[in-house]
């Protein structure tokens, strides 16, 4: 995938890279990280990091999120697509369908929607990396 050090270096500085939307804060919009982010505001909008979203007790989502992992406590309101292990704090409320490789719901959770379990992302790609903006691949599990 990456051809030099250089590259190497660069993407591993970009995924070690930290984000935070504060409560109180209001973004209309689509949001695309390399690195993790920490929400606590109120998003209208896409969510996508090639690492972790962590949503606050106090974050309210209207959008599709697609990363790596993710702990939810707050609201959300569209698709979730995680590569690896999704998380649902006891305070969490989802509204839409789930696509993960690994899900742990506290209890107090609320979740509306249906889940598949094992249907790993292959690649969430960037539109820096010369993709589309839905350039991410679900894998459907056996049922």
């Amino acid at each position: 995938m990456f051809t030099t050090k250089e590259e190497k270096k660069a993407a591993e500085e970009l995924s070690n890279s930290s984000n935070v939307i504060g409560k109180g804060t209001t973004l209309e919009g689509n949001i695309e990280t390399y690195g993790n982010i920490r929400i606590e505001g109120r998003i209208h909008g896409n969510i996508k990091s090639k690492s972790k979203i962590a949503l606050g007790h106090s974050s309210h989502v209207d959008g599709n999120i697609v990363a790596q992992n993710a702990d939810v406590e707050g609201q959300v309101k569209g698709k979730i697509e995680i590569s690896e292990v999704l998380v649902l704090k006891s305070t969490a409320v989802v509204h839409g369908d789930i696509s993960t490789g690994k899900l742990v719901v506290e209890p107090g959770a609320v979740f509306n929607g249906s889940c598949k379990m094992g249907a790993a992302i292959k690649d969430i790609k960037s539109a820096e990396n010369g993709a589309g903006q839905h350039a991410y691949r679900a894998e459907g599990a056996a049922v």
